[in-house]
């Protein structure tokens, strides 16, 4: 039952695309999709069809064009068979388009220019990778309503305004970049908080989005913050080994074991990094990525961390990006360089992200290094509560149970 589900979580950018274009109705195609996906799994007892989402196509379009018989959409429609197989032909063309990648492509169409910016990485992430509303809603530190009622907009604007669900032209993907890359960040930064890949929905987008990101380097390779993006993945994931001690809790970066660091995403990502550096366009993904590195300086030096080089790169991030996460890490990079004191007077500073486990966990550890055991129990009962992912709730109770030792 679990390949059967992974065959039809593959299959979904591609099945929802096509089912989108032939729609033009977002909340139809991905309905349709859910009852096939349904269909599927009572279909398939013990083995999936030689083409799943071929299958999964056909069996979604039938369920769209009965629902739209049922709602009388048009009076006596005449309502299309479904499309045929695609020929041998057809499907060698397809290789050669502009984006090789089906969920590229479904990002790349999600992310219309008429689509308010806010509103466009947020319905991408619905629609291509299945997030919650409850999730997107804490991804973009917003209420679950708002989240709600932003997708229904974007929703509403792509149907009342007869956007083209299609792939654009090349010409047409500078006014696009910026909403697929902070898409593709957005989807990454969700796997990150999760050492050990454990939670389900978000598990895959850790080497989805090291994938994507590859690819979209190769298509796009004079912009610097595609590289930057790219790189920055690939330092992140290099660490991926280390993350998790041996009882699977997690553990940060200044404390992993840097031999179990993968060399060569670092050696990967160092060079995407200086291609980037080289264009003379320093942007925010780059700048993450830089700090990425800084961590993964170690590798080679066997030094500690260098804190101070971080927060100055934070510094400057808060101020191309100013952002309620961006503030965060600068709080705990100052609390390493000027002190736990320091570090807590610019977290009080930040509004808006007392739902954020990272802001939580980060209040414990800085209030428990300043002395302020009361304040350091209260944040840690406050981050366990906002239901951590396996390996950081360990992390996070062990930290707790060494409080209370001391």
């Amino acid at each position: 039952m679990r390949r059967f589900g992974q065959a039809i979580a593959a299959a979904r950018p591609r099945v929802v695309a096509a089912l989108a274009g032939r729609l033009r109705d977002l909340d139809l195609a991905e309905d349709a999709f859910a009852d096939a996906s349904a269909a599927a799994l009572v279909a398939w007892p013990n083995q999936a069809p030689r083409d799943p989402a071929a299958w999964l196509w056909r069996a979604a379009l039938r369920r769209a064009l009965d629902a739209k018989r049922r709602a009388a959409v048009r009076d006596r429609a005449v309502l299309d068979e479904p499309e045929p197989l695609p020929t041998p032909e057809e499907v060698l063309m397809a290789a050669h388009q502009p984006i090789p990648d089906d969920r590229l492509k479904l990002i790349f169409v999600c992310c219309h220019p008429a689509l308010a910016p806010d509103s466009r990485a947020a319905l991408t992430l619905k629609l291509v990778c299945g997030l919650s509303t409850d999730r997107l809603a804490r991804a973009f530190f917003i209420g679950e309503p708002a989240m709600l009622q932003r997708i229904t907009r974007a929703k509403r604007k792509i149907a009342g305004a007869g956007v083209p669900f299609e792939v654009p032209a090349r010409a047409a993907w500078p006014e696009r970049l910026e909403a697929v890359l902070s898409t593709l960040e957005i989807a990454y930064a969700q796997a990150y908080e999760d050492a050990a890949l454990a939670v389900g929905d978000t598990a895959p987008f850790a080497t989805e989005v090291l994938r994507l990101s590859g690819l979209l380097a190769e298509l796009v390779p004079d912009e610097p913050e595609v590289l930057g993006l790219a790189a920055l993945v690939r330092f992140a994931e290099a660490r991926r080994p280390a993350r998790l001690d041996d009882l699977g809790a997690m553990v940060p970066p200044d404390r992993q074991d840097t031999a179990l660091w993968r060399r060569d995403l670092i050696a990967e990502a160092a060079g995407l990094l200086d291609r980037a550096a080289a264009q003379g366009n320093s942007g925010p993904r780059q700048i993450l990525a830089t700090i990425h590195a800084t961590h993964c300086a170690r590798v080679e030096t066997g030094a500690a961390t260098d804190w101070a080089s971080i927060a100055a790169l934070y510094d400057v991030l808060a101020i191309l990006r100013p952002h309620a996460a961006t503030a965060v890490n600068r709080a705990v990079a100052i609390g390493e360089v000027r002190g736990a004191a320091a570090g807590l007077a610019d977290l009080s500073r930040i509004d808006g992200v007392q739902g954020w486990l990272p802001y939580q966990a980060a209040l414990a550890a800085l209030s428990a290094k300043a002395g302020r055991r009361a304040d350091a129990r209260a944040a840690y009962a406050a981050a366990l509560a906002l239901q951590p992912a396996p390996a950081e709730r360990l992390y996070l109770e062990a930290r707790r149970r060494a409080l209370e030792a001391d």
